[in-house]
């Protein structure tokens, strides 16, 4: 069957508009989760996305009726958030025992570890933070926050000093959100 090339190049156009597309398309629900941030007092405190990447995770958080001032925040090896300690959360997510934590430390090994974030005087924080520590789905030998018993998110009371055994002095868990 013959096609006039007007037609053909209609398709072709169309074919390579829908190449680009896929490729434009937004980030995969499967490489995405998120959470909602719960206080110790049970209420909410906000939200949090995670996003896959290549060589790690992006972590958005965005919070209110926080504290002001600086908190340590950490990734835990568990998918739950029971109030009011949180305890549930379990400890950081680690790949190897005996966990050393801290960004500072030269013998860290802690996957669990982030960045502090500081929460403004009106008690709210929106930040991104980036983690070559974990995954979202467990490859490249990292371990993954989706994994069999999930994992968590725990903003704690203080700042992490990046050194100190077992948590960098951070304090009282004071808000958490479970990964799905």
């Amino acid at each position: 069957m013959f096609m006039p090339i007007r037609r053909l190049r209609l398709l072709g156009l169309l074919s390579l508009a829908c190449g680009f597309a896929a490729f434009a398309s937004p980030v995969r629900a499967a490489d995405t989760a998120s959470g909602e941030l719960t206080g110790a007092d049970g209420a909410a405190h906000g939200s949090i996305h995670v996003t896959a990447a290549p060589k790690g995770v992006l972590l958005r958080i965005e919070a209110h009726g926080l504290i002001p001032g600086w908190h340590g925040v950490h990734f835990h090896e568990k998918g739950t958030c029971g109030v009011p300690k949180f305890t549930s959360a379990g400890a950081h997510v680690h790949a190897t025992t005996p966990v050393v934590h801290g960004l500072l430390n030269a013998n860290a090994n802690d996957a669990g570890d982030l960045p502090n974030i500081f929460v403004g005087q009106d008690g709210s924080v929106t930040v991104e933070l980036y983690s070559t520590l974990v995954t979202l789905n467990g490859t490249d030998g990292r371990p993954g926050l989706m994994d069999p018993d999930g994992s968590s998110l725990v903003i704690h009371a203080n700042p992490d000093d990046y050194r100190s055994q077992p948590i960098g002095g951070a304090g009282d868990r004071v808000a958490c959100a479970v990964i799905q």
